[in-house]
């Protein structure tokens, strides 16, 4: 079986501002997510991944993550206002 993806296209797309630092806060907001629901599985922290165990060395505040993996979480939330807003949508404070 092959598979190819075929995301909403957002290259045309760019974010205001305002929606950069949204984008951070919700990509903050997604790794928060994440930890809570390790943690209640029993993971903790570990300075390796190790799956047995339920140890991952992310298991840390958003501010402590290497860049690497906060720019994951930046990607993901980024791409999907862009795709919120290639799709018609707006995205407004009131």
């Amino acid at each position: 079986m092959s598979y190819e993806p075929h995301p909403i296209p957002t290259s045309q797309v760019s974010l205001s501002a305002e929606l950069v630092q949204l984008a951070e806060r919700l990509a903050e907001n997604a790794h928060e997510i994440w930890a809570t629901r390790r943690l209640a599985e029993g993971w903790t922290y570990g300075p390796a991944r190790d799956d047995a165990a339920k140890r991952h060395p992310d298991l840390v505040a958003y501010a402590e993550l290497p860049e690497s993996e906060r720019q994951y979480d930046r990607t993901i939330v980024t791409e999907t206002l862009k795709a919120l807003l290639a799709l018609g949508y707006r995205i407004e404070k009131t």
